[in-house]
């Protein structure tokens, strides 16, 4: 390994290379619980594209694994280390090169923390939709590599929507361009929408290009209380059969809201087992009414359009909150099926039928607009027993979202804990096709070994 840390700092500028263990070890995970990781040989935080390719080709030099990192935020294990391999971290490349008001397009370094992004663009009336539940941390090439979701998926799309272009280093260490700036394109084969949410297995990204929107009118917000996550179910079968389709679409359940009340004081006194949070930024009332019917119509215990914008906000503040929220209670394995809008309600009752018949505590958020469910199952830290039967619970999910004609992943990615997920969904020769891809862009299969598949 000291031939390796010794080419790579002569490589590269002095302060890109760190082999120090106590900091080494810091890069060597995402947040995924329980997923395995290794000892990193190194960790390089590059700082421009020509860092990208000069440890892309000493790696090939060296033959060795190449596992590129944004924020570590993940919650699928795509981040994590193995033993002696470079981790790439672009959390240094932050710079927001270009914001274009009449093209209505960015570009960005990936390590741009989301909401910088989002707040960047404001400031030109523009506005960057992608908001993973992440985004005051989660970088912009994490987004893209996962093909994050987040609130406002339901109405405005994922990453994916957005991203026109990018620059790439391949596995062979060729810098290249892919996509386009324009509003159309269909010359070749969309390559860029391939490395969306290729988790870092066929490319390093080193500057992204993202579509831009103007900015929306004030949201309204619509909550409605429910005594079970399965007439909530029904409530969001109700506003899909009416046509709405609000700008977010949320549900958390009454765990997640005490803690989120007991870690950070928020006064979210809820007299309801699970909340559904709507809201619409259509211009006049008519959708907000419509959704505020649909939850009456569902057995709403309480339905009311918000009056008061702090409560509102407090309310899907406490939305994004619920994920570190839980980790204060012990280890948290975090679900991430989608399955049809239809199915939401048996979904979730299939949801808490894995948790009596396993005993453990699943707690529920989800965006339920678009069918993307995330129970949080939480386990006592070191009880050995309690991780198996969350391990037996998290699997029954997702056989049971297959089942239902869903999806292994909405918006986390594969990573590690969805691989055997992956190969029940895709046919072999699916899984062949994917295969041939790697091959192809990542001959020497050094970039993110092991990981989706």
């Amino acid at each position: 390994m000291s031939g390796l840390v010794a080419d790579l700092r002569s490589a590269l500028p002095d302060d890109r290379v760190v082999d120090d263990p106590a900091v080494v070890a810091g890069y060597a995970h995402d947040e995924a619980e329980w997923a395995p990781h290794g000892r990193p040989a190194a960790v390089v935080r590059a700082r421009s594209t020509a860092d990208v390719r000069a440890v892309v080709l000493t790696c090939l030099r060296h033959r060795t694994p190449l596992v590129p990192r944004g924020a570590g935020t993940g919650l699928s294990g795509g981040a994590n280390a193995l033993d002696g391999c470079v981790v790439l971290s672009t959390e240094r490349m932050t710079a927001i090169r270009e914001i274009d008001p009449v093209e209505q397009l960015a570009v960005v370094e990936p390590g741009v923390v989301n909401d910088h992004l989002r707040a960047a663009c404001a400031e030109h009336g523009l506005w960057y939709p992608p908001d993973p539940a992440s985004s005051p941390w989660s970088t912009i090439g994490g987004n893209v590599a996962t093909n994050a979701g987040g609130l406002c998926c339901v109405k405005y799309g994922v990453t994916r929507d957005y991203v026109l272009g990018m620059q790439v280093v391949t596995g062979e260490g060729e810098v290249v361009r892919l996509g386009r700036r324009t509003a159309k394109g269909v010359a070749g084969y969309d390559l860029t929408g391939l490395m969306v949410g290729s988790e870092g297995t066929l490319g390093i990204v080193t500057e992204v290009t993202v579509r831009l929107r103007p900015a929306r009118p004030p949201e309204r917000t619509v909550v409605g209380h429910f005594a079970s996550t399965v007439d909530a179910g029904r409530a969001v079968g109700l506003v899909s059969a009416a046509g709405v389709v609000p700008s977010a679409f949320e549900l958390v359940d009454r765990r997640c809201l005490e803690a989120v009340d007991a870690w950070k004081n928020m006064g979210l006194a809820v007299d309801a087992e699970v909340l559904l949070l709507g809201r619409s930024d259509a211009r006049d009332d008519g959708e907000a009414l419509l959704l505020q019917e649909c939850f009456e119509k569902a057995g709403a215990t309480y339905a009311a359009a918000s009056t008061d914008a702090a409560e509102a906000e407090a309310l899907f503040a406490a939305r994004r909150l619920a994920y570190p929220a839980m980790e204060r209670l012990g280890p948290v394995l975090t679900e991430d099926v989608c399955v049809p809008r239809a199915a939401v309600p048996e979904m979730l009752a299939r949801v808490g039928r894995a948790a009596e018949q396993h005993d453990t505590v699943i707690a529920n958020i989800a965006h339920v607009g678009d069918g993307n469910l995330h129970p949080l199952i939480i386990t006592p830290a070191g009880d050995d027993d309690a991780r198996v039967r969350a391990q037996r619970a998290f699997a029954q999910i997702i056989d049971g979202a297959l089942e239902l004609g869903g999806t292994v992943s909405g918006e986390h990615g594969i990573g590690l804990l969805k691989r055997e997920g992956l190969a029940r969904e895709l046919s072999p020769a699916v899984l062949t096709m994917h295969r041939a891809v790697k091959q192809a862009l990542d001959p020497a299969g050094i970039l993110n070994p092991g990981k989706a598949f």
